[in-house]
């Protein structure tokens, strides 16, 4: 066991000092450089070899890269180094980047459990409500909203909502802080960032859970609940959903989680 887990450690930390250098490299690569970005396009040359000498900017670029990880010590400037917990300075807000980061995780962490929270009873509600009457009205009607749901991007249901409730409407805000205002109330700067996630992830366990429902209804077992005279309600919650939510919880709670917290940034901001 303490092997495996030691495996698993070793392949996280590669992967992540893989695509750390990938990162690195494309900024690297990219059109444009650090110090035109930061003194702007009528900076003279002598301007910018200053700028990249006082920052480091012309050592070679493995140095640099051990240095943004904090193997090496950075001598010609504060950052310790990724490794050392220094994430940087933000040139957006002009301070460091821990300074407002870790507020901005528990922002995210919080939505993210409030969205998770209601997207498991939702789920199952709906996709038992379709999967035990198979081809009526509210199947198709469950089915179809499903269907579009898992269709749309996130953030094109981001935009979608914001156009509606905050261009459209004005009742919500276009932004979620999380911090008590006098024309917001932290409830209301949750709603649109909770809706953007759950309507991908609700369309996407109810098809799961109805499909295991109706798998479920066509049991033998089902058939035979029935025949010795138990009501449909008990049929159903006795036996029906049971059965039924195995399957898609085992294989989609899990995953769900991994995929909200990485998705949950840009709906929350």
């Amino acid at each position: 066991m303490l092997r495996f887990f030691a495996k698993r450690i070793a392949g996280l930390i590669f992967t992540m000092l893989v695509v750390s250098f990938l990162v690195f490299m494309t900024f690297e690569f990219s059109p444009g450089s650090v110090a035109r970005g930061a003194l702007g396009q009528f900076a003279s040359p002598l301007q910018l070899k200053l700028y990249e000498e006082q920052h480091g900017l012309d050592r070679p670029f493995f140095t640099r890269y051990a240095s943004w990880l904090g193997v090496i010590p950075d001598h010609k400037s504060e950052f310790s180094g990724i490794l050392q917990g220094d994430l940087g300075y933000s040139s957006l807000y002009k301070t460091d980047v821990n300074n407002f980061i870790w507020d901005r995780i528990a922002t995210t962490g919080i939505i993210t459990l409030v969205a998770f929270a209601l997207i498991a009873p939702l789920s199952i509600i709906l996709g038992v409500l379709a999967g035990m009457r198979e081809g009526t009205r509210l199947d198709r009607t469950i089915s179809v909203l499903s269907t579009i749901t898992t269709s749309v991007p996130e953030f094109a249901m981001g935009a979608f909502l914001l156009t509606i409730f905050v261009v459209g409407l004005g009742v919500l805000p276009g932004t979620s802080p999380l911090e008590p205002s006098p024309a917001w109330s932290v409830g209301s700067q949750m709603v649109l960032p909770v809706l953007c996630l759950m309507a991908y992830y609700v369309g996407y366990l109810v098809r799961m859970v109805r499909a295991s429902m109706v798998e479920v209804m066509m049991q033998p077992y089902i058939r035979t609940a029935v025949l010795k005279g138990m009501s449909f309600r008990e049929v159903i919650t006795k036996h029906a959903m049971r059965n039924a939510l195995i399957t898609p919880f085992t294989a989609n709670t899990a995953s769900t989680t991994t995929m909200l917290v990485k998705r949950k940034l840009s709906c929350s901001r």
